[in-house]
């Protein structure tokens, strides 16, 4: 079902070749639905292809997905919601708010002993929990050979689709035990940024995290469907996650709507991976994004706010290791990625966003006014499903001008 408004800044021929290819990505089994945004010029396209599950009801515009690691850049700017308060400071220490996270110890080596450590060098601010160079978080190097992997796994923090459920007390608790594994600024390691970023706005803001959320983001651009959890009235448009199985090829549930996961209040509102959303909810942020801070007459963020979430802070040195999430084209901003050269089609300097795991794609283009969101339940592969490259190819190759 294609749904746009005008037909300025987008090929309606070149949109239909979109539609086309994705469609083709469902009839092949690769997932049983998805819903695709393109948003440019004040046009706004949207198509909704397939099925919320497997011989299921049909997709719809309103289906709400999981988006996971989109969450991230929501949480980003939901700190700086608290920055431009002056509530908190971007190199101030957390050590007030996060007293888990004082006095740090790092290890000596990546591969060393847990207790051969020397002290921090500083303590860790805000801009490194932004920016995820606060020395904790996931290392790519697989399989688990180093101590630290290791301890990251038993304290319940092992990469992986399955999040961590402990109330923010006992995540921040687990975290403390933890040696730092590079000084503060030393290095970017992936999500524990922004797992922690969730606890900390709760904490300054004397409130939960997802009342902050609601009460600051999601109510002002009418984001109605965007929570951490699906109410029992809304399960019907919620649609089932599946994970490829490598030995039969097939497509197995991961989280049912109505026995999963999301189906009550979660223990954690994880601010690195626990949303559900639709495509006008997160359209709405993107926008909000796009246009420096505001949608319509509400305004989230000032512009020079957006600006700098939207710049890339992280240098090659602490890039290193970072290439499965990165690659060579990306940088690093607050709470997403920024694309820092043009590598393909859709790799344009300055482009911003990111992807969540269990199958789901956002990305804005300043430079060309461009927005692009992918929604499915197709958990990702290494290498993603080939549907995530096809759809950026295809929403760049439909620019009319």
């Amino acid at each position: 079902m294609l749904t746009s408004t005008c037909a300025d800044g987008l090929s309606r021929a070149r949109l239909g070749r979109l539609h086309d290819v994705m469609a083709g990505h469902v009839a092949g089994g690769d997932m049983p639905g998805l819903v695709t945004v393109v948003s440019r010029g004040g046009e706004v396209h949207v198509d909704v292809i397939g099925n919320m599950a497997i011989g299921g009801a049909p997709m719809q515009r309103d289906t709400i997905f999981r988006i996971s690691s989109m969450t991230k850049p929501v949480t980003a700017a939901a700190a700086m919601i608290l920055v431009e308060e002056c509530k908190l400071r971007l190199d101030d220490p957390v050590d007030p708010w996060l007293p888990e996270l004082a006095d740090r110890k790092v290890l000596r080596a990546i591969d060393g002993p847990l207790d051969d450590t020397v002290p921090a060098r500083r303590a860790i601010t805000l801009r490194d929990l932004l920016t995820f160079r606060l020395g904790l978080g996931m290392l790519a190097v697989f399989p688990d050979r180093y101590p630290i992997q290791k301890a990251v796994a038993q304290a319940g923090f092992a990469p992986g689709p399955v999040f961590p459920s402990f109330a923010p007390d006992e995540l921040m608790r687990r975290y403390g035990s933890l040696p730092l594994l590079y000084q503060p600024g030393e290095r970017w390691l992936y999500n524990s940024g922004s797992e922690i970023l969730g606890v900390l706005i709760a904490r300054v803001a004397g409130m939960s995290f997802a009342d902050f959320l609601a009460e600051r983001i999601f109510a002002p651009l009418g984001m109605r469907d965007t929570a951490f959890f699906v109410p029992g009235e809304k399960l019907g448009r919620f649609a089932t996650a599946y994970r490829r199985d490598h030995a039969s090829g097939e497509l197995k549930v991961f989280d049912d709507p109505a026995a999963g996961k999301y189906a009550a209040p979660p223990v954690f509102e994880n601010g690195g991976a626990g949303l559900v959303s639709t495509a006008d909810d997160f359209n709405a942020f993107a926008q909000m994004m796009l246009n420096g801070g505001r949608l319509g007459s509400e305004r989230i963020l000032s512009r020079p706010a957006v600006e700098l979430m939207t710049s890339d802070h992280i240098t090659p040195e602490q890039k290193q290791g970072s290439e499965l999430f990165l690659g060579g084209a990306r940088g690093w901003g607050f709470g997403l990625s920024v694309f820092t050269k043009r590598d393909d089609l859709a790799g344009r300097p300055g482009r911003y966003g990111w992807d969540g795991g269990y199958g789901t794609s956002w990305y804005s283009d300043p430079s060309e006014g461009l927005t692009g969101i992918l929604l499915t339940q197709r958990m990702m592969d290494s290498p993603p499903p080939r549907a995530m490259a096809d759809f950026w190819t295809l929403a760049y190759q439909a620019i009319d001008d």
